[in-house]
């Protein structure tokens, strides 16, 4: 169970890594450890009791999701199928209740699942991925780069009861690079020259998360905005750093 704060005095990050012991799977209900995900009808309640790495803390809380509309999918992003997305609930709301570090807060959110039959790395080169809120809906983009070379661009305006349409493909905008790492990052907005970058909240080796600024649909809004590199990803020294932020338990 990935966990992130973001917050003005430090991040907070969540990841273990954990046994088949620790794993129960029912058709509403995933638990892995001390945390879980339970879902009932227009709504997913995430409840989480975790370690923090690289600076051990405790992360702990409950955040319920309130899905406004739910899509039709899911879509695929390889040619054969192995790879599948769907964004269940890209324009829905969500309350925070933390009890470590003690917040509370609340704002709009998003909700989709990605699966795949085989390691992204066999499939994939690297992906940019941003979701802006436009009105009461949501415009999703997914600019994928295959391993062979190929590319698939699903670009969405998604109404807030679920209602997709397909968003005009917008021109190519490019962001600056990761601020440590050197990342490189590329979004698209109808207006190339509207693109800012507001915020990097994660700069690794292999994936970037920032916050844009951008327009789509004729309106300036924001985005959340990630960056894949699967090349990147794979390289000996990242698989040799990883297990300092993705520890590993057997149960």
């Amino acid at each position: 169970m990935n966990v992130v704060l973001y917050g003005r005095d430090r991040k907070r990050w969540a990841l273990t890594e954990r046994g088949a012991g620790a794993l129960r799977v029912a058709p509403t209900l995933l638990e892995i450890g001390p945390s879980a995900m339970r879902l009932s009808p227009g709504e997913v309640c995430v409840s989480f009791d975790e370690r923090t790495m690289p600076i051990p803390g405790r992360l702990a809380g409950e955040v319920r999701l309130t899905m406004s509309g739910v899509t039709p999918g899911p879509h695929a992003l390889d040619a054969d199928g192995r790879h599948l997305w769907w964004p269940i609930a890209p324009a829905s709301r969500a309350s925070v209740a933390l009890t470590h570090p003690k917040l509370s807060f609340s704002g709009d959110a998003y909700f989709d699942t990605n699966e795949g039959s085989r390691p992204l790395e066999a499939d994939f080169d690297h992906w940019n991925w941003s979701r802006a809120p436009i009105g009461d809906g949501a415009a999703v983009l997914y600019d994928v780069v295959r391993a062979d070379g190929s590319r698939k661009l699903i670009a969405l305006d998604i109404a807030a009861d679920g209602t997709l349409a397909p968003l005009p493909e917008p021109p190519e905008a490019p962001l600056p690079k990761g601020p440590l790492w050197r990342m490189d990052r590329l979004t698209r907005s109808e207006d190339p020259s509207a693109v800012r970058l507001l915020r990097t909240y994660e700069d690794t080796p292999f994936y970037t998360r920032s916050k844009i600024a951008t327009r789509l649909k004729g309106v300036a809004t924001s985005a959340m905005h990630e960056s894949l590199s699967m090349p990147r990803f794979v390289h000996p020294l990242t698989q040799l750093a990883l297990p300092f932020r993705m520890p590993r338990r057997p149960s």
